[in-house]
């Protein structure tokens, strides 16, 4: 198998991942998502990445960034452990789904799908305000629920590279009636076994540029920390809508993508 060349090793490349890892870190650890949705399109724009080894470095990077997420939620108790290993083991299966159905199912409806997932989650951020005291109660029902939207969340992830932060996030204060910061906190957990056994993978095929990894990573660690901190700081319907632009963003980044898609076909 063949690989993508790499890019050259100058001022430009580490500045650029600095940059980009301090961006993504912020964001990770203010909504709880990878961080992926920053890292891929500025590789791709500004170092000229091919579209699978920006995905590789990007998942290589989110590993050392949600660790340090989840530690600073975890220090303000807003991690659910084991819901988290929930969604995690559900998700690795759900990927794999994804994965499979890739080649099976036009992209492009699916992408107007998620995008309609996206809408529905942005009015429902203006409707649904959690609450800082709710926690996120494990019984069989509940259980059951979390493995559901852990292959759900899977099955996007392969179909899309979507992080699992933009549909867990909104999913366990919508659905599950969490707060906000649990939600994010567990977010994070959730995404690390995720990350590990897909950056394993991208490096036996040689999708992953390990040294711009590193430095995103290490970068996105100084202000992750950070994130979390104001999103502690940031009343809950302030931060839904603030969620809210975030996933508009990306609705729009995934229409783009589509209508594209479209042109060219």
């Amino acid at each position: 198998m063949t690989t993508a060349p790499t890019p050259r090793r100058d001022a430009r490349l580490v500045l650029s991942c600095i940059g980009i890892g301090l961006a993504a870190g912020l964001l990770s650890g203010l909504f709880g998502v990878g961080g992926g949705t920053v890292i891929v399109p500025m590789l791709v724009l500004l170092l000229r990445f091919d579209q699978r080894r920006a995905a590789g470095t990007s998942l290589a990077a989110i590993v050392p960034t949600a660790a340090v997420g989840v530690i600073s939620y975890a220090m303000h108790g807003s991690v659910a452990w084991i819901p988290a290993l929930i969604l995690a083991a559900f998700a690795v299966a759900g990927a794999q789904i994804g994965t499979w159905l890739l080649a099976r199912l036009p992209q492009n409806a699916v992408r107007w799908g998620f995008i309609a997932f996206l809408v529905f989650v942005i009015v429902m951020l203006f409707v649904v305000v959690p609450s800082r005291d709710a926690d996120l109660d494990l019984t069989w029902a509940s259980g059951a629920a979390l493995a559901l939207l852990g292959v759900i969340t899977g099955i996007l992830a392969g179909l899309l590279g979507v992080g699992g932060g933009v549909v867990v996030v909104p999913a366990l204060m919508i659905f599950f009636g969490t707060s906000d910061l649990i939600a994010k906190g567990t977010s994070l957990l959730m995404m690390i076994p995720t990350a590990v056994s897909g950056t394993i993978a991208n490096v036996r095929r040689g999708n992953v540029d390990l040294v711009a990894a590193a430095i995103i990573g290490v970068s996105a660690c100084t202000t992750t920390a950070l994130g979390s901190w104001i999103a502690t700081l940031v009343n809950p319907a302030v931060g839904n809508v603030l969620f809210a632009v975030f996933l508009t963003f990306i609705a729009v980044q995934m229409a783009l993508k589509a209508v594209r898609a479209r042109r060219v076909g």
